[in-house]
């Protein structure tokens, strides 16, 4: 991410470039599809081998076993509890498996998947030489990063959010006419440094956006992130995951018991919801800040950001028995007024009109072979 870093203008951070001068305006590029942002704060993960997608869908909450060359999707690592531990982009050339995730997660789902593959004919490493670059469908920045895509085996490797949708297999918590994510056609590109440097140095400055102005998009459109929503205690119920996430029909996996039983019972122990701050305050809440309904601390903002459109935003993670209604969020010694929209209801699941599935403790019986005819 050097040739990025050195383009006039660049605005760099621990987590890469955050801005290239202005980012109101590198978000309503990036939003009409008429901008790349690279992406440092993610890395890449080639899993490749004859059983890389029946091994993957043996260990994780998707269904990969039969993805095809070319689709996308997304998968979590749960542990035995049902809390996710990692989490990572999915996309198929046909020869091997590429995971996307968040950089300070990728050395430990990688050592992860290693420890995880006994005999099974796959290898894991770890893609420093890549890059990243995010933009969103439909512009003229998508003819762009689909040229300069990486494609060892013919086809260009471009992962498709599947947040715009709700996912085969997946089941939607908020209860919305329209889902903000459904606006969002979010692309990333897998670049090879060779051809990310080339465009570093071609890119016209207002084709270029930074971390902030994807960050806010993220957060507008609900979409939780390991390094933001993601704690030791996260279930994926809470921030609506199982719509892209987790396959509710898929064979046994670590922690799908604790997925069925939420599922089915309903009532997670805490629930994501979208603010709308304050705009008056100079100062933004930061990542961490507790949340209050009066004297009661009933939360955590998990991300915030400044949207060219909405104002100051953020996401944030509440107890399931906070108040529905609007939120105090105390920073730096200043209370923040948050109006609060409910993502993941309180009882969700627990009322929905949803199909059932399974608890591993209640399955069918083997058939009476005496009755077989």
């Amino acid at each position: 991410m050097t040739g990025f870093a050195d383009v006039p203008g660049a605005i760099s951070g621990e987590r890469g470039v955050e801005h290239f001068g202005d980012a109101f305006r590198e978000q309503r590029r990036l939003q009409d599809g008429a901008a790349l942002a690279p992406l440092a704060d993610r890395t890449v993960i080639e899993v490749a081998g004859p059983e890389r997608l029946s091994w993957l869908d043996s260990i994780t909450s998707q269904s990969v076993g039969r993805l095809a060359a070319g689709e996308s999707t997304e998968l979590l690592v749960l542990d035995p509890q049902g809390r996710v531990e990692h989490a990572a982009g999915v996309f198929d050339d046909g020869s091997s498996t590429w995971l996307i995730a968040d950089a300070a997660d990728a050395e430990a789902l990688a050592a992860w998947l290693q420890r995880m593959k006994f005999r099974t004919q796959a290898t894991v490493d770890v893609r420093p030489d890549l890059v990243l670059l995010g933009f969103v469908d439909g512009g003229a920045a998508a003819a762009r990063a689909m040229t300069a895509a990486a494609a060892p085996a013919g086809v260009p490797l471009v992962w498709s959010d599947p947040w715009q949708h709700v996912s085969a297999g997946g089941h939607q918590y908020a209860e919305v006419a329209e889902h903000p994510g459904a606006q969002l056609a979010w692309r990333v590109a897998i670049v090879s440094g060779d051809a990310a440097d080339e465009l570093a140095t071609t890119v016209a400055a207002d084709e270029l956006a930074g971390l902030l102005a994807a960050e806010a998009l993220r957060v507008a459109a609900w979409r939780p992130r390991w390094s933001a929503e993601v704690d030791e205690r996260s279930l994926p119920h809470e921030s609506d995951w199982i719509r892209t996430a987790v396959h509710l029909n898929k064979g046994c996996y670590r922690g799908q018991e604790t997925v069925a039983k939420v599922h089915n019972l309903g009532h997670p122990p805490r629930r994501l919801a979208a603010l709308q701050l304050d705009g008056s305050e100079a100062v933004l809440p930061a990542s961490g800040d507790a949340v209050f309904a009066g004297d009661d601390e009933v939360g955590r903002i998990t991300s915030v950001a400044r949207h060219h459109e909405d104002g100051p935003i953020a996401l944030a993670i509440l107890s399931r028995r906070a108040p529905v209604g609007d939120l105090i969020v105390r920073t730096e010694g200043a209370d923040v007024a948050a109006a609060q929209q409910v993502i993941v209801p309180a009882d969700a699941g627990a009322t929905a009109d949803i199909p059932r599935i399974t608890r591993l403790s209640r399955r069918p019986s083997a058939p009476d072979p005496r009755n077989a005819g």
